[in-house]
């Protein structure tokens, strides 16, 4: 049964994977056999992920379409497939939505949505012309329900148009052999929750709205990350799964 799930002689690309739950992530891919392209925008951190996953490191902007392009390409040129990409790159910014500034708004979009797409797009060439491929995408049950007592409207509607991508992309890929899924999950101890952490009124509401009474840890999207690259989830595409701690059953 075990090796269903195993990655081997699969390559993956994982965005944002430097840190939090793309670190784990890629961790968990490499684990289950899968050779490792970081891609990551920070220059000091993403090496050294990569090297300790025995990987590849690419300086990358998923904002820049022509940077995923270059991405791409080059992985295709060392390692001649694309096998797994999972769209981890994110952002958030907690602001009013009245105090939102365009310049505010439209880099939470780039990131969370646009690099999301600039991604799929490209990979999705590849995978295509391969006739397999499975993509992850890190939605968040922000794209399912509107967080409280935090404002994060931009990051709310990226989230949501990230699920909807996926089943867009699902839809039209499925016949061709491509499989396109998303995880969202709930609160996960990461830097990015760390203001909220440290904000009691923001920590209390979290705990006390999710069923199991903590955070997540990243280490645990790791593990459903490798059953959607792998063949064990062959059936699956156009599936948003939250794993949220319960928040979403109320």
């Amino acid at each position: 049964m075990s090796k269903i799930f195993s990655l081997e002689h699969r390559i993956a690309i994982v965005t944002g994977a430097s840190r939090g739950i793309g670190w784990e992530i890629a961790k968990a891919l490499h684990q289950a056999g899968a050779h490792i392209v970081v891609a990551d925008i920070d220059a000091e951190a993403g090496p050294n992920s990569a090297a300790e996953l025995e990987g590849d490191f690419v300086l990358t902007d998923v904002t820049d379409s022509a940077s995923v392009r270059s991405l791409v390409e080059g992985v295709v040129a060392n390692h001649g497939r694309i096998d797994i990409l999972v769209n981890n790159a994110g952002v958030v910014r907690n602001l009013p939505s009245e105090e939102t500034s365009d310049e505010d708004w439209s880099f939470v979009l780039k990131v969370n949505l646009d690099g999301v797409f600039w991604c799929c797009r490209e990979v999705g060439k590849v995978m295509l012309q391969q006739g397999k491929g499975s993509i992850i995408n890190i939605a968040s049950m922000s794209g399912v329900i509107s967080n409280h007592p935090q404002p994060q409207s931009a990051y709310n509607v990226s989230k949501a148009g990230v699920i909807m991508l996926t089943k867009s992309l699902a839809g039209e890929w499925a016949g061709r052999g491509v499989r396109v899924n998303a995880i969202s999950p709930g609160y996960i101890a990461t830097p990015m929750t760390k203001r909220g952490l440290e904000t009691p009124e923001w920590r209390e509401v979290w705990l006390s709205n999710t069923p199991m009474g903590r955070l997540g840890e990243p280490a645990e999207i790791g593990p459903l990350a490798v059953f959607l690259a792998s063949d064990a989830s062959s059936y699956m595409t156009g599936s948003n799964v939250l794993i949220d701690g319960g928040y979403t059953v109320w």
